[in-house]
């Protein structure tokens, strides 16, 4: 049995009972988006209980600590709890426009300012240096207006020429991988050294796109790689621990910028400081640029794993369906079922699915007669159109040699990825999981 899509039809990776079921009309790019906002709602009330059993305690302790030493300051040096809430209070204003118990660099000449418009415009934004005029507050809103745009738009240059390069790289191994063993990969058989390997090569490797696992490893190698070397230097030009430092790398290069840990703010650094400024911006700059990449191809990830539970899922449902119903009546063969998709509006956009047997006509029409069934203009009309598909059908595989070549749009939403918009639509064809062909 085959199934046969009519041009303007649309596609879905659920079965096809599924517009009868428990999903709805709804289709697969919001079922995809509700069912993430479900996960990430779940998964942030876990990151909440798991984050609060953690540091609940260590936060009480703090308190506790705080609380002695504040009574003990007031009796030793006869203050009243008031006259030390208020200088507490004036210190914290003084915290807030970069003033510190140690001495740091300045927060605002041209060097200060320059790290951080850095953190502005890469969304960082550790919060140690903030503007405190008002014109400064103004100007920032339409500084970062413009900056983190331009920002966001060089990461997602930066990621398409990372995808490039590496596909570039796995395709060159690959086809030394063939060249050594001499097997073809789309249908598995081996081939013996026949003239013109070069052109065979060629058509072999024509279609041939790396995977996103692979893509996923090397980009998680070298953010690994990134973080160790800037951590070592961290740990030995900061003093931080090594694990701290690690900690202030995945903070700093994913951009949450916490602010708890901040490079670079001594006035003064032991041996090179303009080498070590140097390589803290090198380092951020490339890290940044890593886990951005990282990120984008585990989303890729995480959504075929979304369409992996929406398949499941309506499985299930449709399996429940049935199991309701009850015991249904075999549909006709060469039955043509389209899905209207309101009442009342019969021109409206239709899917219509088809199903084909090698049936005669002598046997459908005989089982017609025997129902006394009539047909109805519309079928009519839909049975010429499901002729004409599979005329133009029989006709495209003949000029293709027998190879079918669905529309890029069908096969997009066949694998769950059409098109998509930024960081996706930059991946799109691009790897083996976004590729049409797939």
């Amino acid at each position: 049995m085959r199934r046969i899509l009519l041009p303007g039809s649309s596609v879905s990776s659920l079965p096809p009972c599924r517009r009868g079921c428990c999903f709805g009309a709804m289709n697969d790019d919001n079922a995809r988006f509700l069912m993430l906002a479900v996960l990430i709602m779940l998964y942030l009330l876990c990151g909440a209980a798991v984050f609060s059993a953690l540091e609940q305690p260590k936060e009480r302790q703090a308190k506790e600590r705080w609380a002695q030493r504040f009574e003990n300051f007031t009796q030793k040096h006869n203050l009243t709890r008031t006259d030390l809430e208020t200088f507490l209070r004036s210190y914290e204003e003084a915290n807030v426009a970069g003033i510190r118990v140690d001495t740091l660099r300045p927060r605002w000449d041209f060097t200060g300012a320059f790290y951080f418009v850095g953190t502005v415009v890469s969304t960082i934004g550790f919060g140690m240096t903030t503007p405190a005029t008002v014109s400064g507050k103004v100007f920032l809103i339409f500084y970062g207006l413009i900056g983190c745009a331009s920002t966001i738009l060089f990461f997602n240059l930066f990621l398409e020429r990372i995808i490039t390069v590496l596909a570039f790289v796995l395709k060159s191994c690959h086809g030394l991988q063939h060249q050594r063993q001499g097997v073809v990969p789309h249908d598995g058989r081996r081939e013996t050294s026949l003239p013109g390997p070069r052109d065979r090569d060629r058509d072999i490797l024509a279609g041939w796109k790396p995977s996103v696992y692979y893509v996923m490893l090397i980009l998680c190698v070298a953010a690994v790689v990134i973080s160790c070397c800037a951590s070592a230097m961290y740990s030995a030009v900061e003093g931080w621990g090594y694990l701290d430092s690690l900690y202030f790398c995945f903070v700093a290069f994913s951009t949450i910028g916490f602010g708890d840990m901040v490079s670079s703010q001594r006035v003064a650094y032991d041996g090179n400081q303009t080498a070590y400024r140097l390589g803290n911006f090198l380092f951020i700059l490339m890290g940044v640029c890593c886990i951005y990449s990282l990120f984008n191809v585990i989303s890729i990830v995480i959504k075929q794993t979304l369409n992996w539970l929406l398949r499941k899922l309506g499985i299930l449902c449709c399996r429940c369906c049935s199991a309701g119903i009850g015991k249904r009546l075999r549909p006709r063969r060469n039955a043509v079922m389209p899905s209207s998709t309101g009442h009342g509006h019969p021109r409206a956009r239709q899917t219509v699915s088809i199903e084909t047997d090698a049936v005669n006509e002598s046997e459908t029409d005989g089982g017609r007669r025997m129902s006394g069934e009539m047909i109805s203009m519309r079928d009519l009309l839909a049975t010429n159109k499901v002729n004409l598909a599979l005329m133009q059908k029989q006709l495209s595989e003949a000029a293709n040699n027998g190879i079918p070549r669905p529309s890029v749009s069908i096969q997009n939403r066949l694998n769950g990825f059409s098109g998509g918009v930024g960081a996706l639509g930059i991946m799109n064809n691009r790897l083996a999981e976004t590729s049409v062909n797939r």
